[in-house]
């Protein structure tokens, strides 16, 4: 069947636009869209058995629980998992870095998902004096750990702010065990260390003979010149209660180990990541309450969108009570659907008010010429223009007589033909054009 001219631009009109909305409509939002999240992603962790790549293990397997897989790249420490996550080529993800590892500008391209726990640093020594600043420290053999090791990092800025980083003072790149050896057997007369009170290393110093741990009374000064930093008192016994390690009160600083990812880190994953961390590291600690981790705290990361609206609001919705992949399916095809829904219910409302004033528009174009010839008779009625006149109303009724409008509007129709049928009769009737002239 061949469409006539009118039919077609009621077409156009009734399902062409709507059709082009809802095209314009998905291709806003496709842009928009993410696509479905990775099922592997590399993380880059400290050394094996180090307190950084143990929680990354920890991560892997709750991850695994989602289908998601984390492949694990030991490392240094954080200033390695910082430059791993800086290259382009790495192909890492996500990693570990303790907070004040940076000076200056935040690295580009990074985000984090926030503060995963604290990294207390512990000044052990030996000696008869009491060492209580780390001023104290200058001219005296320090392990501040290896080259690429947050621990190194952090303490070459305190040992600086306190004017022990010059000579006579010697830094020692010994950190973890061989820290610990050089320490005990007196190579070195210092060691800085940053780990958790339950790490062996703490442990093994804390009970050792002749090794004392520093408890800082410029704690707080050194949070107000480094805002990563954070003081905190470590309470008497928390060690080892049995044995009573500490036996006082020991004011210590800390820091905090940051969750870092990539800029163009699939959002969703990082809403399971978070997930993960909350696990690992919500429940109280010897330094912490339950809940105070993962957390907001400042650093020099830009917090990512997803932890800012993961901090806020908790874990999305959907994620609560489904599977991580159905949920992640429903949220991508929501994004789609609503603009769709946008777009339509609007074009429900005026699609039927468009289509009624198409149908009129048809029906008012002839009144109009109608009105017109009126109006020319009224202006000249000359007996000689009768027959022009009556040519163009014949022309007017064909009109009318083809003009396709609904069933709804019939009535119009009808009463148009009227019309034409008494413009007629007066144009028949003499006395009558006399009459209107």
């Amino acid at each position: 069947m061949r469409l006539d001219k009118e039919t077609f631009k009621d077409l156009l009109i009734t399902a062409g636009l709507p059709i082009i909305a809802v095209i314009a409509a998905f291709w806003i939002a496709a842009r928009y869209v993410k696509p479905a999240p990775p099922d592997t992603i590399v993380m880059t962790t400290g050394a094996a058995g180090g307190a950084y790549h143990l929680f990354a293990q920890r991560y892997r397997d709750i991850l695994a629980r989602e289908r998601i897989t984390i492949q694990l790249k030991p490392s240094a420490g954080s200033i390695e998992n910082l430059q791993r996550l800086q290259d382009g080529k790495s192909q890492v993800d996500v990693g570990l870095v303790q907070a004040g590892v940076v000076s200056g500008e935040s690295p580009a391209g990074l985000r984090s998902l926030g503060a995963m726990y604290y990294e207390p640093l512990w000044v052990f020594y030996r000696g008869k004096d009491e060492i209580d600043k780390l001023s104290q420290l200058s001219g005296k053999r320090v392990a501040i750990g290896p080259e690429g090791s947050g621990t190194r990092a952090l303490a070459l800025q305190l040992l600086k702010a306190s004017g022990a980083d010059n000579p006579p003072t010697k830094l020692l790149p010994l950190g973890g065990n061989d820290a610990v050896v050089a320490l005990i057997d007196g190579t070195v007369e210092a060691a800085l260390l940053v780990a958790s009170p339950d790490a062996p290393t703490v442990r093994v110093l804390a009970k050792a003979k002749n090794i004392k741990l520093a408890s800082l009374v410029q704690a707080e000064a050194f949070t107000r010149r480094f805002p990563f930093l954070t003081a905190i008192r470590l309470p008497r016994g928390a060690i080892d209660l049995a044995a009573d390690l500490p036996s006082r009160d020991v004011a210590l600083l800390t820091t905090t180990a940051n969750l870092i990812v990539k800029e163009d880190f699939h959002p969703a994953l990082g809403f399971l990541l978070l997930q993960a961390a909350t696990e690992v590291h919500g429940r109280a600690g010897v330094l912490q309450k339950t809940g105070e981790f993962p957390s907001a705290l400042e650093s020099e990361f830009p917090l990512a969108d997803e932890a800012k609206r993961f901090y806020k609001s908790g874990t999305p919705l959907l994620q609560r009570y489904l599977p991580f992949w159905i949920a992640n399916f429903i949220e991508r095809v929501a994004v789609l659907l609503l603009p769709f829904v946008a777009v339509l219910l609007p074009l429900f409302k005026i699609l039927p008010a468009l289509i009624q004033w198409r149908n009129k528009s048809r029906l008012f174009r002839w009144y109009r010429e109608l009105k017109h010839l009126e109006s020319q008779v009224a202006a000249n009625p000359d007996p000689a223009r009768l027959d022009g006149y009556l040519n163009r109303l014949d022309e007017i009724e064909n009109g009318v007589a083809t003009t396709r409008v609904g069933t709804n509007y019939s009535d119009y129709l009808y009463n148009l033909r009227l019309h034409v049928d008494l413009v007629r009769n007066r144009l028949h009737n003499p006395e009558h054009r006399k009459h209107n002239a």
